[in-house]
């Protein structure tokens, strides 16, 4: 592990302390009834939607769209959740400018969608806001099942088999629920706590006892969930982290982008997290952005994203690219890192400029350096921690239909699971459908 003791680059307080809280507000400001009803007004209904189609949990959208058109924002929420029962977070956090918004009739016509995501969430939140739990319980199975981590997937894994009456053990390495939802996106996403007051609202379905800092393959024996439950789910995520391959990288402060998001998301005082002077994020998907553009909101005064293909195969979309150079971030491409410089701790980083040929990537002679006193590595995640006997596929948990695994009685789903986007809202579809194949296999 690298070191991150305090360098002299490194500091906390580098703002006023009022700038804090202007900085990490909500990003997109919520709904009220009023702008709701307009925004609902713009859909056109479509019978054949190709919102619908384009949403990975296939939430019914012209549906809950004319129910909020029609004053009833519970019914709305309750078309929502049946499908998704983490929509008040993806409602916040799913990249609905190429998902569902971006295929929208609205958008082709006039370049302007309808606000699905403004809209989910509108419903969502004023069912929740209201302590609502729109599911019941159904009679009791006798069945019992272990779901092995508490992010999208477990979470939606857990819930579904509670409301099909099924006894539900729930596991997770971290001190609190919510995987990458409470650990790993950006605070301005998720303001207010939201992320533990969704799974509150999501265990109060009864029927999920949730264990913490239980760590597989620690506290927990696969062996031994096998045996004592009916079927064991696995939604343990993406835990390791990959390495830069660079001279140098084990410099202070060097560090995981996904470690820095976690500390600043559960962060009691903001001013007190030391950030660089200037910061230099290497990837290019959705984390290297949060990484980047929370620094900026920090105090950093040079930010700069490096990305080692072309800003078309940047995973961040083109819309969180924008939202990160109007915060001030310089998003360079086609250059990766070949040499991490200083004396100890991390004063410049040396990249070689890239290009694309018949073998594929490949570095060239020219290179450049920036200065840096913090560098964060957002360069993807790898599988860490999956049992033994487990078939692989590639660097993932090998699946077949819903989940199901090369053991019997082992199903998984979301990041650690072949396929996917590793998305919020993609974990979530695979929970959901994993428990539903899981029920069917229990119940005969």
């Amino acid at each position: 592990m690298p070191n991150t003791q305090r360098t002299p680059g490194v500091v906390p307080g580098r703002l006023p302390a009022g700038a804090y809280d202007q900085n990490f507000a909500d990003m997109v400001a919520p709904l009220d009834a009023h702008e709701a009803a307009v925004a609902a007004d713009r859909c056109y209904f479509c019978h054949d939607a190709p919102c619908t189609v384009a949403c990975p949990t296939s939430i019914d959208i012209p549906l809950f769209i004319r129910q909020i058109a029609t004053g009833t924002p519970e019914a709305a929420a309750r078309t929502i959740l049946s499908q998704n029962i983490l929509g008040g977070m993806c409602a916040r956090v799913c990249p609905t400018e190429t998902l569902c918004e971006e295929v929208c009739v609205r958008e082709a016509a006039e370049g302007k969608p309808v606000e699905i995501g403004r809209l989910q969430r509108f419903a969502t939140d004023t069912l929740m806001t209201r302590g609502v739990q729109p599911f019941a319980r159904a009679a009791a199975t006798g069945k019992r099942v272990a779901v092995v981590g508490a992010g999208p997937a477990g979470l939606s894994a857990a819930h579904r088999l509670a409301m099909l009456g099924h006894e539900v053990v729930l596991y997770d390495a971290r001190a609190k629920a919510g995987g990458l939802n409470e650990y790993g996106i950006a605070a301005y996403k998720a303001v207010n706590d939201f992320a533990q007051a969704e799974v509150d609202w999501l265990l109060q379905i009864g029927g999920i006892n949730a264990q913490m800092g239980q760590r597989l393959g620690q506290e927990l024996d696969f062996d031994s969930l096998r045996d004592a439950f009916d079927a064991v789910f696995l939604g343990i995520g993406l835990a390791g982290v990959n390495a830069l391959r660079a001279e140098g990288e084990d410099k202070s402060q060097v560090r995981d982008a996904v470690d820095f998001i976690a500390e600043l998301r559960q962060a009691s005082d903001l001013s007190s997290l030391p950030v660089g002077r200037h910061v230099v994020v290497i990837g290019g998907g959705m984390t290297a952005v949060d990484a980047a553009v929370q620094s900026k909101l920090l105090g950093a005064e040079d930010v700069t994203i490096v990305y080692r293909r072309d800003a078309q195969a940047m995973g961040a979309s083109a819309y969180e690219r924008d939202h990160a150079t109007a915060h001030g971030v310089r998003i360079i491409t086609g250059a990766a890192p070949v040499r991490v410089l200083g004396n100890g701790a991390v004063a410049e980083v040396e990249f070689a400029y890239t290009e694309t040929g018949p073998e594929g990537l490949r570095l060239t002679d020219q290179t450049f350096r920036l200065p840096a006193d913090q560098v964060f590595k957002a360069i993807g995640q790898t599988l860490k921690g999956a049992p033994e006997g487990l078939e692989l596929a590639g660097r993932k948990i090998a699946v077949t239909g819903a989940g199901r695994t090369t053991l019997a009685g082992v199903w998984a789903g979301g990041d650690c699971a072949q396929g996917g986007d590793d998305l919020t809202v993609t974990a979530v579809a695979e929970g959901r459908d994993a428990a539903m194949d899981i029920h069917a296999a229990l119940m005969g």
